[in-house]
């Protein structure tokens, strides 16, 4: 299976430090084997460092960037979503704009996305087979938490509700109405796609650095709860 374009979608929100290095490392990937053509859509949520303008000038020597800018800070959900709307690919991957994430992954989440003929690749950075940094035990237990109440309300085996590496079919992205405007976004994805068809999905081990909230880490304890109450939603009551 070879498919014809691949969208990238980047939201970004004041990454100044590492944003222009996710962008190499994409470039430095030869993916040309499953994609011979892809298109990179960054959406920068009113950054307030040089953020916007780092990529602004990327772009002008990379004719497949696309760079948006949204007037008010709206959140990750709302630049996804803004983002799909505009996308030309047959499948769509979801890339944050720090460096938490490995680029060094995509490759293996499109050979399982083609080997298994399956719509939905969830990273996960709890799977074994990948040797990995420690991490923060609370946030790693919450994630447990959430992702567990998930597979049971879905009667599906899934390990992380809230990765940020998603690989998903444009054809699969258009059946799904997507509301969530900001981190509650993964959860929101991933069980409105089990819904439709818990079968095409599969998950993938992917690496994992976390940074710290002095190192530039959006995620608060708050987020947290509040994702909690986006799975209760979309997996019971919608």
């Amino acid at each position: 299976m070879r498919f014809s374009t691949l969208t990238i979608i980047i939201p970004v929100f004041n990454e100044e430090k590492t944003i222009l290095e996710v962008l190499k490392r994409i470039y430095d990937l030869d993916i040309s084997e499953y994609f011979p053509k892809y298109e990179i859509i960054v959406v920068d949520d009113c950054s307030t460092d040089n953020s916007f303008e780092l990529i602004q000038e990327f772009s002008k020597s990379h004719a497949n960037v696309v760079l948006l800018r949204n007037e008010t800070n709206r959140g990750k959900g709302y630049s996804l979503i803004r983002a799909i709307q505009l996308a030309q690919g047959e499948v769509v991957l979801f890339q944050d704009a720090d460096l938490e994430l490995s680029t060094e992954d995509i490759p293996s989440l499109i050979e399982a996305m083609i080997k298994l003929n399956i719509d939905f690749v969830n990273g996960s950075r709890y799977l074994p087979g990948i040797v990995r940094p420690l991490s923060t035990y609370f946030r790693y237990l919450g994630n447990r938490v959430f992702t567990l109440i998930t597979s049971i309300i879905l009667n599906v085996k899934i390990t992380d509700i809230a990765c940020g590496y998603k690989l998903v079919k444009k054809s699969l992205l258009d059946q799904i109405n997507l509301k969530e405007e900001r981190f509650g976004i993964e959860a929101e994805l991933l069980i409105k796609a089990l819904k439709i068809n818990r079968f095409k999905i599969a998950e993938v081990p992917v690496q994992y650095y976390q940074r710290t909230i002095a190192e530039g880490k959006k995620l608060r304890n708050i987020d947290g709860l509040k994702i909690l109450l986006k799975i209760l939603k979309y997996g019971i009551f919608a």
